[in-house]
């Protein structure tokens, strides 16, 4: 008989940090096309696992010394390699008990609404799709939804259904959501990825988080976000299993902008003369002179893309605003980080360039 120890004992040795299960009732109200019972409806219970982030890899990016490891070891590594490697570990011992694991990592996909700001992937007509492919063809895209999608059958969401990774970490009780919309955990504040089986093994849940509030509510993680992109004041609240989770509004559009490009204070790898010409109101968006969009965005990066790839610059401002300042406000007194590490990430100011 398949239990849920047995399930985190193989996690657990495998290599995840914290594994957690949660029942997939607790989805309910989750629209349609996030709730994960879409992908599996025969899914009886939802596996968590949290691969721990080394704090060591945002060191560089602390000091503005190093900027490639935390974008290649805490998101690609963790992602492409690690999470994918348990994932496979833990499904075979699933299926070796007659049931069925459908696994599931982190692949930087989109669904059929956009995660900017939930409008719906296009339906468009096929002459119509021809005409938007060949306009495609004549720039760089970025799109935060795929293009085109339909239903497989009537009742059924778009095949390319995307579910809230936090929201389903809260539901396996492995923590709660921050301001910020990071996840947290006691044990590693932000500093975690997420993975998860879905299966028709009946296992037992683990209780919501219910411990000490993680998030303290200081709104460092907006005081700190170079680009400004979180509220201090407006909040989204969403209720998985009967928690209520609340977190700051986002401006996703500006917060994808500066999270991949940093802006003038947080990106060394563009020279000061660029950003002082800015030729043709290309880097607007990232000086605050206009609205955060799609089309701003693809001037960003053609303006840009030239001094230095996109994968150094990815993470660099998420990790350098929102991330860093979180994990240096829980590392003080009563914070759930605090006394973990001989010595604090930031000792002085965070860092920055001269403008």
């Amino acid at each position: 008989m398949l239990t849920s120890q047995m399930v985190k004992d193989a996690a657990l040795a495998a290599g995840a940090d914290l594994c957690g299960i949660g029942s997939m009732d607790r989805f309910d109200g989750a629209p349609k096309e996030m709730d994960p019972r879409y992908i599996f409806p025969e899914a009886k219970s939802v596996i968590g696992m949290v691969f721990r982030i080394p704090r060591g890899v945002q060191r560089g990016i602390e000091e503005g010394t190093q900027f490639y490891q935390y974008p290649s070891m805490a998101y690609g590594g963790i992602n492409e390699i690690y999470a994918p490697a348990v994932l496979y570990h833990v499904g075979k011992l699933i299926e070796d008990y007659g049931y069925e694991a459908a696994v599931y990592r982190n692949t930087g996909a989109r669904g059929c609404v956009s995660d900017m700001d939930a409008t719906p992937g296009n339906t468009l007509s096929p002459e119509e799709q021809i005409q938007v492919m060949e306009q495609a063809k004549k720039k760089t895209d970025h799109h935060r939804t795929v293009q085109f999608t339909r239903a497989a059958r009537e009742g059924q969401v778009p095949p390319d259904l995307q579910f809230h990774f936090r929201l389903a970490g809260v539901a396996c009780g492995l923590g709660e959501m921050g301001w910020s919309k990071m996840f947290l955990t006691p044990e590693f504040g932000p500093l975690q990825r997420l993975a998860f089986i879905f299966t028709d093994a009946e296992l037992e849940p683990d209780p919501l988080y219910s411990g000490k509030p993680l998030c303290r509510r200081c709104m460092m993680c907006a005081k700190e976000c170079p680009g400004g992109c979180l509220s201090t004041t407006e909040s989204i609240k969403v209720s998985i299993g009967g928690k209520v989770c609340e977190w700051g509004k986002l401006d996703e559009w500006k917060c994808y902008a500066f999270y991949t490009h940093g802006g003038r204070k947080y990106n060394p790898f563009v020279p000061k003369e660029v950003w002082d010409k800015n030729e043709n109101g290309d880097l607007d968006l990232l000086e605050g002179k206009c609205q955060a969009n799609e089309q701003e965005i693809l001037k960003v990066y053609s303006a840009l893309e030239k001094y230095f790839p996109t994968w150094v610059g990815y993470n660099m401002a998420k990790c350098g605003g929102c991330i860093r300042a979180c994990v240096s406000m829980l590392e003080k007194k009563g914070g759930c980080m605090a006394e973990r590490f001989e010595k604090p990430l930031r000792t002085g100011k965070a860092w920055a360039m001269d403008r």
